[in-house]
């Protein structure tokens, strides 16, 4: 009987959508992410992107969503290899950071790209999706 009650909190829950998060479901919106960037599908990324991301480059460079669209939109970066190879997440709750190890190649300002960077993104879940709200790269040696 105790069991049976476990089970019907648990699909309670999860029908609710208040289940806690998952380390798969954080991987598997990094995967959406650098997927929709390669294949430049866009209305994937207006979904994926918080309405107040915070998109900071390798270079410096800082920029809202809107900015970053515009870029992308108008071809001034594309990405041809979005590769992850290191992943740590560490979820608290509703918001959850990934931090990777990773190559990015492509072109960004008609100059190609080919790099080894440290990621961060900050995810945060709203209406039962995950957003990314923060993009931070380093570039490694």
């Amino acid at each position: 009987m105790m069991r049976r009650s476990a089970l019907v909190c648990l699909l309670t829950l999860a029908s609710a959508g208040l289940m806690p998060a998952t380390d798969a479901e954080i991987q598997a919106a990094e995967k959406a992410w650098a997927g929709a960037v390669v294949r430049q599908d866009f209305a994937a990324l207006e979904k994926i992107y918080s309405p107040k991301l915070i998109y900071a480059h390798s270079t410096g460079n800082v920029e809202s969503k809107k900015e970053y669209m515009d870029r992308l939109r108008g071809g001034a970066q594309k990405y041809a290899v979005v590769d992850h190879q290191k992943m740590t997440i560490r979820l608290h709750g509703d918001t959850a950071v990934a931090h990777c190890h990773m190559r990015m190649t492509g072109v960004s300002n008609g100059k190609p790209f080919d790099d080894r960077l440290m990621l961060l993104h900050v995810w945060v879940k709203r209406e039962g999706r995950w957003q990314l709200a923060a993009h931070q790269t380093t570039k490694l040696p």
